[in-house]
């Protein structure tokens, strides 16, 4: 026969052993909840892959660069001196810029290619000291985002692809206009 003491005692490992099961299962989900995200995440596709891979991105990207060529506030007829002199005489210098745009974008929306910049900014994909010596206003900026929202269009990217791609390159317009910010 057991005692109460026994039954208390028993109890009472039952309870730690129940307080010690469920805590095990709370730890469980918890470690296991960023893994958990990660497969969801990881299952949905990259603005890369959505936007077609490399092939896709650099057709954009080779179209695009033609158009800011011919656009007339950011190009050959731009009032801005150093635009207008590398749309015009640094033409032979626009395969490599159309390479290293294509890296840019494609590393930019999560694709398997590294860009490294010829000239480095102050991050890995930061674009101020390759655009300083551009000395690139805020409304060239916007007409060169002008020819990239025509060329998606041009390509039929869908809208929120579209927006993706819009907002990376206007989150870098700070970068790529500090040389006409700094040229006071």
């Amino acid at each position: 026969m057991t005692s109460l003491d026994d039954h208390n005692v028993n109890s009472n490992r039952r309870d730690v052993l129940i307080g010690a099961a469920t805590l095990a299962m709370l730890t469980s989900a918890v470690s296991l909840a960023p893994a958990m995200a990660l497969a969801a995440a990881s299952s949905s596709k990259s603005l890369y892959e959505r936007l077609g891979g490399i092939f896709a991105i650099a057709a954009v990207v080779d179209y695009f660069s033609d158009k800011v060529v011919e656009n007339p506030v950011a190009g050959a007829q731009s009032k801005n001196p150093a635009l207008r002199a590398w749309h015009t005489e640094s033409l032979g210098r626009l395969p490599g810029l159309k390479f290293m745009r294509t890296l840019w974008v494609a590393a930019i929306s999560g694709g398997p290619f590294t860009y490294s910049p010829t000239k480095p900014g102050s991050t890995v994909l930061g674009l101020e000291d390759a655009h300083k010596d551009l000395k690139i206003s805020p409304d060239e900026f916007d007409a060169v985002a002008g020819v990239l929202a025509a060329t998606l269009d041009h390509f039929k990217v869908p809208e929120g692809e579209k927006g993706e791609v819009l907002a990376a390159f206007a989150a870098h317009k700070d970068e790529v206009t500090q040389g006409w910010r700094s040229k006071g």
